[in-house]
């Protein structure tokens, strides 16, 4: 499968790699390892851009956020954290701002057209689990583990706690919010925080090949689905159904729902325009 290659990519200095391949899937991978790829303000910076830009990128149908190193992310630099107390205000304007980017950059992820799934390897920690949480799938390493430590160090993770009471049952996430304990992959696939585990060394090819899957679908319906989940999710349920009945209409009245239909019945691989 070629790729081709970003402005980023070429950096070895870059915090955050990217890679566009034929197939429409676009790969966001962190590169900053000895911040054990920390959400630090020039990392959400150079997501957020990415991911944004990649919503209205037609060449990105998937969008694969991974990470090198030993940590998939550790939540934010609490060392940044830390100097963001030295200013008169004890650090709260300065607090302000660096929870509401990272809220953002979260919100900007469920808010994407595309699909997003997260390839973890190595430890998601505070913000790290939730940037898991946030993303519409996940497939994990073996190895890999999840915590949200804050009640350890007086800090409570009240951030990544609104992506996972959406997540996983509220017994589940209480139980990782109040003990702070880390949690590994297959609990964390029995409680819904991921999809699947994978070997370690299969990882990548693993989370690759859920991504091609999903690229060879119609990003109209892709789309379509991804907001009228989340949307409806907040809704009653008489509201829920009058709400997805409106959009099942308005997707049969689309092009790539009557080909799809079309080449189901004539027992013929469907031929996507997109809209």
């Amino acid at each position: 499968m070629s790729k081709n290659q970003s402005k980023n990519e070429s950096s070895l200095e870059s915090i955050l790699l990217e890679e566009l391949y034929d197939n429409g899937v676009y790969r966001l991978t962190l590169n900053d390892s000895n911040r054990r790829n920390a959400l630090s303000e020039e990392m959400m910076a150079s997501l957020s851009e990415s991911i944004n830009k990649a919503s209205t990128n037609n060449a990105v149908r998937v969008i694969v956020i991974a990470a090198n190193g030993p940590a998939f992310c550790a939540g934010h630099d609490l060392k940044q954290m830390s100097a963001g107390r030295n200013s008169a205000d004890n650090g709260h304007n300065y607090f302000t701002e660096v929870f509401s980017k990272c809220s953002s950059l979260m919100r900007s992820i469920t808010n994407n057209p595309k699909p997003i799934i997260a390839e973890v390897g190595g430890v998601a920690a505070a913000a790290g689990c939730q940037l898991v949480a946030c993303c519409d799938l996940a497939i994990a390493g073996e190895s890999a583990r999840f915590v949200t430590p804050g009640v350890n160090i007086g800090l409570f993770c009240s951030t990544p706690m609104v992506a996972l009471s959406r997540n996983i049952s509220n017994k589940a996430a209480m139980e990782m919010l109040l003990t702070g304990e880390m949690i590994n992959s297959e609990k964390a696939e029995r409680i819904g925080l991921i999809n699947r585990v994978v070997k370690d060394a299969n990882l990548t090819d693993g989370a690759m090949a859920m991504a091609k899957v999903i690229a060879s679908k119609s990003s109209m319906t892709l789309k379509t689905g991804k907001q009228a989940f989340y949307k409806q999710k907040e809704m009653s349920l008489e509201d829920a159904y009058n709400y997805a009945s409106s959009i099942m209409v308005e997707n049969m009245l689309k092009a790539d729902a009557k080909e799809g239909i079309g080449a189901f019945i004539e027992k013929r691989q469907p031929k996507w325009q997109d809209k």
